[in-house]
């Protein structure tokens, strides 16, 4: 089976992306992976402080996780599994990639506004062609119906 891999994060895009890897794996018989990598830098106290804020963001991740997990259920019939991993977000996703031999295809929201797309699609576009996989781009912006006609 061939899974959308998709990053969870707080960025608005994000919304988008996910929306576009459901349909995509509804439409296809494929699946959904959501990818939430924690940044090492949040935990850059004493070791008992860090493991609570490490958990903290553990919960919050599954918290939010599960508001996509319902809506993939409920309405494209994917039951999404969820990674967390730890570090740098690029090497990560790229770490997760080659774990996992049934992804097929990485999907990231572009951001709309004027600072650019976002770093995660500045960085990746910037190697896509030496990248072992493909990736699809969402715009941040574009509606729930375009969405549903391309997909």
């Amino acid at each position: 089976m061939r899974k959308f891999l998709v990053v969870l994060d707080d960025s608005r895009e994000c919304l988008n992306a996910m929306r576009f890897a459901a349909m995509r794996a509804s439409n296809t018989g494929g699946g959904v992976v959501i990818l939430s990598v924690i940044p090492p830098d949040e935990f850059n106290h004493w070791i008992g402080v860090g493991e609570v804020m490490r958990e903290e963001a553990r919960e919050r991740i599954h918290a939010h996780f599960e508001v996509f997990a319902k809506w993939m259920r409920d309405r494209q019939g994917v039951d999404p599994e969820l990674v967390i991993r730890e570090g740098d977000i690029v090497p990560e996703i790229l770490a997760q990639i080659e774990a996992d031999p049934e992804v097929g295809i990485l999907v990231l929201g572009a951001a709309s506004d004027r600072k650019g797309p976002g770093p995660i699609v500045t960085q990746l576009t910037r190697t896509a062609g030496t990248l072992p996989f493909p990736i699809t781009i969402v715009p941040g912006d574009m509606s729930k119906e375009k969405l549903e006609a391309i997909t």
